[in-house]
């Protein structure tokens, strides 16, 4: 059962184009949106977290990430920031 709203605005070019391709589907516009949005929401999500390598790429890859760490000012630098949203208001 669907009990999430999703509100979005458009303009009404988008909005008919969208129902023409729904159409032809043979889905309603609704229908058509949320499974074009899970599609590419997946693959954005799945984009982050899988990698493929061939054998010896994964050996460098292994070995890269088993090497100790090298000192680094400039990440040093960075992760010293404070992230704006984490800023504390005055």
């Amino acid at each position: 059962m669907r009990d999430a709203a999703i509100n979005l605005r458009a303009k009404p070019e988008q909005r008919d184009l969208i129902d023409q391709a729904a159409t032809l589907l043979g889905k309603n516009r609704s229908d058509f949106m949320l499974e074009a949005a899970c599609e590419r929401a997946r693959a954005v999500v799945l984009d982050q977290v899988f990698f493929s390598l061939d054998e010896d790429k994964f050996k460098q890859f292994n070995e890269l990430l088993d090497a100790p760490t090298v000192p680094n000012p400039g990440l040093k630098r960075l992760m010293a920031v404070q992230a704006p949203w984490a800023a504390r208001a005055e």
